[in-house]
Formats: C-alpha cells, structure tokens, sequence
C-alpha cells in the first residue's frame, strides 16, 4: 500500500512525520512506500524578502525521508506548485495512494481559515481515504496528540452505503486496533434506517464482527445533532482515532446544510479517517 504524506514544512507537518510511533502503526496497517508531497502556493516566489523556499525546502525534506527510510519504508519526494488540495490529490491519484497523510493543529478559527484550510479542502475534494493527524496547538515544538493512531477507533455510522464502506477500513486496521466504539446518531433530519429495523441490532452485527477479529468493541445508540453527538462520544471514549465516511455532498448542499465529516475534522480532539464515496 502507498500513501501521501502532506507536508508544509511547518512544524505540525514535521511533528507527523517524524513520530516514530505513527510510522510503525502504519506500517502495521500494510503502508510499504511513502510519498512526500509539499507544495509550494501559485502566489508565493522564491525571490520574495525574508523567504529562501530553495534550501529550506531541500534541508527539510532530506530529513524527512531519512527518518521515514529509517523505519522501512520506500519513500519518494515531491515538489510541486499550484493549489496545495488540488495538487495532493493529483498526485494520490496518479501514484494510486491507499491514503492521504495531513498533519492539522484544528479548533483555532483563524488556523482553519489559514493554516487548516488545506485540511479541510481535502476534506471537501478528496477521492482517497484521508487521515487528519492531530497536532498540540500552542506548543512551539508541538508533538501529535494521540500517536497510537488505530489502537482505540470510534466508528461513527449513519448506516449509508458509505458508512459500509468506511467501515471495511477495519480489515486494514485490524493488526492495529485493540478496541472500539461503534455509535449511530438517530436524527429526524437523516433517520438512517426504516423504521422496522433496529440500529442496535445494526451495531451489535458490526460489533460481532469487530470482536471476530479480536477488537474488544462496545456500540451505542444516541439521539440529537450528529456531529455534536460524535463528538460528544469521542470526549466519552477518548479514541486515537475517528473513522468516518464522507456522503460526498455536492457544494450547493454543503453549503446549505452542513458537512458532519466536515466538521468532525475541524473540532475533533483526535485524529479522524475519513473515507470517501467509492473506497472498496
């Protein structure tokens, strides 16, 4: 499997990449070649006062690689310019990634106008299973927050042919993950199931699963908002990680009614999967 690596050359991008214990649960989820993307803005040149792109960019991919070959992988460095989510998609596409790495402080508004926009333009647009590593906001030298990335998953289900898939993700995860919480939102915007059928029942079939593969796994049924009551059950469960499938609403209806993937990526306190329509 090959994935992309985002990097900014920040020091957020830096902190997941050079995490020694979110390269080795990568590689437990079957990762073998790594491809480090930065990308380089349209309106930014390396003549303007105070920015030397040429040599930082050169200095601080040569570490990243060594750091990631270090631990097994194959790795290939890419630099390129334009719109930072339409070139990483791009090149996932072409390279035909299993997922997209983006390192993403979140929560601050000004970061997810800023900072985070990439984040959650790939949200938004992408095509590839996209994992948002967590970063410490205000630490000058910030670390991941929750580095044992598929140890403890909260998959949040909707039930939709998209939540299926997303959920198909546990057979990558399962050399990885040890528990889980499964939690479906009952809402009368989106009711998820016909009324004959019973969601707990539809937890506890996935969760039979789950235990199958040797997952401890618990399930819930919760009723309100679904992306205040997801992230409700994450601050109750403390995931390493939030698995979620995007419906890939179009703009028109994003706009109008909201993106819970979305949203779960912007204020979640951990890391969050998101799969998008049409990952088998």
């Amino acid at each position: 499997m090959k994935a992309v690596c985002a990097t900014d050359l920040s020091a957020a991008s830096e902190a997941t990449i050079e995490s020694e214990t979110c390269l080795q649960c990568l590689g437990r989820i079957g990762i073998e070649e790594i491809h480090l993307v930065t990308v380089i803005p349209s309106n930014v040149y390396a003549g303007m006062p105070g920015i030397d792109f040429e040599k930082r960019r050169k200095r601080a991919l040569k570490r990243y690689k060594k750091v990631i070959t270090d631990h097994g992988f194959d790795v290939e460095t890419h630099v390129v310019r334009g719109t930072p989510h339409r070139r990483i998609n791009g090149i996932a596409e072409t390279i035909g990634a299993s997922l997209t790495i983006i390192g993403s402080r979140g929560k601050s508004p000004l970061e997810n106008r800023v900072i985070g926009s990439t984040a959650r333009n790939l949200s938004r647009s992408t095509t590839k299973p996209l994992l948002v590593n967590r970063i410490e906001r205000e630490a000058e030298d910030p670390d991941v927050l929750r580095q044992h990335l598929f140890q403890r998953m909260l998959f949040a289900t909707d039930f939709s042919d998209n939540a299926e898939q997303a959920f198909e993700w546990f057979t990558q995860l399962r050399h990885a993950t040890k528990e889980a919480h499964l939690v479906h939102v009952q809402t009368p915007k989106d009711p998820g199931l016909p009324e004959d059928e019973d969601p707990e029942a539809e937890l506890a079939t996935l969760a039979g699963t789950l235990e199958d593969w040797g997952i401890e796994t618990t399930y819930e049924v919760r009723s309100g908002d679904p992306s205040d009551e997801i992230l409700a059950a994450e601050a109750e469960f403390e995931p390493t990680t939030t698995l979620v499938g995007s419906r890939g609403h179009s703009r028109l209806r994003r706009l109008l009614l909201g993106s819970v993937s979305e949203d779960i990526i912007v204020r979640a306190n951990g890391n969050v999967l998101l799969v998008p329509p049409g990952q088998r």
